[in-house]
């Protein structure tokens, strides 16, 4: 018998102890694509959205790979209000 057949995606995943790495990607990916669309709108390249968030090149690299799950809370603030953004995290059931 198949035990899966009828569960959701996410308690599979659970099951198999993926999830919340699953979800953390899933988030990087969202917030990477995001950042990408405030610099296209905006006009912004790499350096330029760097030099407003005083922080290096590399660091905004990290920021924007979207298979790079980790980002700190500091750059990511930094990034958002470099583009007139404010971020807004909180934690849901």
């Amino acid at each position: 018998m198949k035990k899966h057949i009828g569960s959701n995606f996410d308690d599979f995943l659970e099951e198999e102890g993926v999830l919340a790495e699953a979800e953390a990607i899933a988030v990087k990916r969202v917030i990477a694509h995001q950042l990408r669309e405030l610099m296209k709108a905006q006009k912004l390249n790499k350096t330029q959205l760097a030099r407003r968030m005083n922080t290096s090149r590399s660091a905004l690299e990290r920021l924007l790979d979207p298979d790079n799950p980790s980002v700190t809370l500091l750059t990511l603030e930094r990034a958002a209000r470099a583009l007139g953004k404010n971020i807004r995290i909180e934690l849901a059931a």
